[in-house]
């Protein structure tokens, strides 16, 4: 239905609220598709000075931009109250180093002299008795190659015999020497390095202090028994619509009274979000590791796997 000309000004008041809105599934602490989280990453590293519109708290909101911006998903982005695009095209424009100078130009940011770069240290590394055996063990013999270790921006060690490349740090621990990638340095600070057995057989364990916490998947059994035992809160990602259909009855509304809750917790309390079937869910889980949060779970499957394991007189739908 084409909207009326008081709405259209609704809406046109509405993207001049602020010099960056973007309408979006959730809000930029809770959002509840995996496009509005990438545009909400994005903004992230650009500003904290915008506006989100949570399209689901308000039905004529979500029908009418469609109309308004001429562009029929979610998110849309707005800068000075000009449509700027959905998604794929905030990401394209945000990789061609179009989107920062255009965010930087809304909100009255002057370009600034970059800082220094800090010096790169060599890290400190500790490996421990039975790690060393095991890379004497396996040097390879009348070789020039060295004992390396590479760790990338997602935290994953890169533990080989390779050729030393120009750069690498020489870091002593226990008679080893470990050659460490200069771009892995700052990441690499602090970390243990063992060599242990476990239920596949043997093999490395490197523990880093400098690796963030990451989202635990957790199954509807595991769960549950988190839950029986009042060792977790669980909240539910959906709107009231789908709520409505099918609900965990432990679970609380992750609405504007829940997020306030968990904004009042403890940064490592164990908290558990869910959603149908899994992927809402674990967007506004990464955001909860992002704000801080600790001990977050995402239930793997969402509420129809709850109700395939643990609950079946909770409908599927």
């Amino acid at each position: 239905m084409p909207i009326t000309e008081q709405q259209r000004a609704e809406f046109d008041k509405l993207v001049h609220s602020s010099k960056v809105v973007l309408f979006m599934k959730g809000n930029r602490n809770f959002p509840q598709c995996g496009f509005s989280a990438t545009v909400v990453g994005i903004l992230n590293q650009l500003t904290s000075g915008y506006k989100t519109v949570n399209i689901f708290e308000d039905p004529a909101v979500r029908e009418g931009m469609k109309e308004f911006s001429s562009w029929p998903t979610f998110p849309q982005l707005y800068v000075n109250g000009e449509f700027v695009g959905g998604c794929d095209i905030v990401k394209a424009m945000h990789a061609a180093g179009e989107l920062k100078p255009l965010i930087a130009a809304a909100a009255g940011v002057e370009g600034e002299a970059a800082a220094p770069e800090a010096p790169v240290k060599a890290p400190a590394v500790t490996i421990s008795p039975a790690a060393v055996k095991a890379f004497q063990d396996a040097a390879p013999d009348g070789t020039d190659e060295v004992l390396r270790l590479e760790i990338d921006a997602q935290f994953n060690g890169d533990l080989h015999f390779g050729p030393k490349e120009a750069g690498d740090f020489e870091v002593l621990s226990n008679g080893i020497t470990l050659h460490v990638a200069r771009a892995s340095a700052g990441r690499a600070n602090g970390i243990t390095i063992d060599f242990v057995e476990g239920p596949k057989g043997a093999g490395f364990k490197i523990e880093n202090p400098n690796e963030p916490a990451r989202v635990k998947p957790i199954g509807p059994t595991a769960l549950k028994a988190l839950l029986d035992t009042g060792n977790v809160e669980l909240f539910d990602v959906r709107p009231d619509a789908e709520r409505a259909l099918a609900s965990i009855p432990q679970a609380k509304k992750l609405d504007a009274a829940g997020q306030k809750y968990i904004s009042s917790l403890a940064k490592n309390a164990p908290i558990a979000l869910h959603c149908h079937h899994g992927t809402r869910s674990r967007n506004a889980a990464e955001q909860l590791i992002n704000a801080g949060f600790t001990n977050v779970y995402n239930l793997e499957g969402g509420i129809a796997a709850w109700s395939s394991e643990c609950d079946p007189s909770i409908p599927q739908y």
